[in-house]
């Protein structure tokens, strides 16, 4: 593990700690960048805590670095400021501090404090950690919690009590399960059990600061050991209570279900292997999301969930505005790629015609890649054989998809035939009529009866037309 002295080895904390001696403070670089260096993490962000004005700091940092006073941001009300350096590094200063809190709120009253006081703050043993960075204690390795031997041990365990810990600022529990996931770790058994006692604490945090640290765990390399956590200390029925109806197994007759709750956690670790865009991991998460308002048994078939992917799609706006998440284009994308995610499924069971084809290049649009990353994960058989044979057909959907794309031009298509056009030759203003010629010519498209061309677009528009009593102006 490397020592104080490799941590520091960038310039830049030679010039930090001549700063601080200018100033005749007391400096240290502490918290994640000292965490990631020890665990050979690339980490560009720079934490750094003195005794005394961080705002200070920071502006006589700046100043030795040749940089403008305006190119230092300040926030008074909080004692910080922050710089960026060569344009991957950002630099934080903030005076040490301790902090006291109240039990209804998770926001402290702050002190001044010493480099003890800030290191009792942290959060976890492993981000306490600090080197010294004046010339006198210069690569010197501040470990008062053993923050060490816990990254040692892959460790999550608080500084002090905690219980205290969690109860002092709840979202401390999410922070727990998200660097426990982030880093491969496990909790610390009295650590974990504050865990499951504090929880309901969480009822103080607001979900956007909730729904944050979630993503942080969506966005790990393997997300389901972080939801297997919050499921395990009881926090995910709190936050997620959609996702824990996922749990269980019913059996009748003899026949039983998958354990969809298991099952949404394999089809996440599978997409994440394909993709680090977080909505496509949010696509994942709630692609069956329907399957217990839809459970049904059947006699003859066994279990069903039929329609839990229209269902699953319309729970998705609800799901986001508790969550907090974004209502926009994003939260759309979801939608989508939940109410699409059988249909390549359906096309690599069967023999696949063209107008099948043309319909899901249609309805997928630019998020084809996406449906089809979906459904990849989506093949969670114990049976390799089956797996295989699936993802075999799956080649083949994506080759006449291909195919079908290069003739037909269809994806994202509009047909040529428009509203305006359609009023102007018969007529007539803005009527359901418009819509039910607009839409016969869509569909006449998409099964490959007419192509997307004027002239054959034309001549069908006008004998749909005459079905509706519609003729071109100037004829009876």
């Amino acid at each position: 593990m490397k020592s104080g002295l490799e941590i520091i080895s960038h310039p830049i904390f030679k010039t930090i700690g001549q700063a601080a001696d200018n100033l005749n403070v007391e400096c240290y670089v502490i918290g994640g960048f000292v965490r990631d260096q020890l665990l050979n993490r690339d980490c560009k962000d720079i934490d750094v805590v003195c005794v005394g004005s961080g705002i200070d700091l920071a502006i006589e940092t700046a100043r030795l670095c040749n940089l403008p006073e305006q190119a230092v941001n300040v926030f008074k009300n909080f004692g910080t400021a922050m710089f960026r350096f060569d344009e991957d590094w950002e630099l934080e200063f903030v005076g040490a501090r301790k902090e006291s809190y109240d039990f209804n709120s998770r926001k402290p009253t702050v002190e001044e404090g010493s480099l003890e006081d800030d290191q009792n703050r942290r959060d976890f043993t492993i981000n306490a950690l600090a080197v010294g960075l004046n010339s006198d204690n210069w690569g010197k390795l501040i470990d008062p919690f053993e923050g060490l031997k816990d990254l040692e041990s892959k460790t999550i365990k608080t500084p002090l009590e905690p219980s205290i810990t969690f109860s002092d600022d709840p979202l401390r529990m999410m922070r727990a399960v998200r660097f426990a996931t982030q880093l491969g770790f496990d909790i610390e058994s009295e650590t974990f059990e504050a865990l499951q006692n504090e929880k309901e604490r969480l009822s103080i945090i607001s979900f956007e600061r909730i729904s944050d640290e979630l993503n942080k765990i969506i966005t790990s390399n393997k997300p389901s050991y972080g939801f297997l956590l919050l499921d395990a200390c009881g926090i995910l029925p709190i936050i997620f209570p959609e996702f824990v109806k996922l749990k269980g197994v019913d059996t009748e007759e003899g026949k039983g279900h998958k354990d969809n709750f298991y099952h949404t956690l394999q089809v996440l670790d599978n997409i994440t292997k394909s993709t680090n865009d977080l909505w496509w991991r949010w696509a994942a998460i709630l692609h069956d999301i329907a399957k217990p308002d839809t459970k049904r048994f059947d006699k003859k078939k066994g279990w069903t969930f039929h329609g839990h992917e229209d269902l699953g799609a319309r729970q998705v706006p609800g799901i986001f505005k508790r969550l907090k998440l974004p209502l926009n284009e994003k939260m759309k994308l979801v939608q989508k790629l939940v109410r699409l995610h059988l249909r390549p499924i359906a096309l690599a069971k069967e023999e696949i015609s063209d107008a099948a084809l043309r319909r899901l290049l249609f309805e997928a649009g630019d998020d084809l890649e996406a449906l089809m990353a979906l459904c990849r994960a989506d093949i969670t058989s114990k049976n390799g054989e089956k797996v295989k044979r699936y993802l075999k057909n799956f080649d083949i959907v994506e080759q006449k998809l291909k195919e079908v794309e290069e003739k037909d031009q269809i994806r994202n298509f509009q047909p040529v035939i428009t509203g305006e056009i359609i009023m102007e030759t018969f007529d007539i203003g803005p009527s359901k009529e418009i819509g039910i010629i607009k839409i016969a010519i869509r569909e006449a498209i998409l099964e490959g009866i007419i192509p997307n061309d004027l002239e054959k677009s034309w001549d069908f528009m006008l004998a749909e037309g005459a079905k509706l009593g519609l003729y071109p102006k100037g004829n009876c």
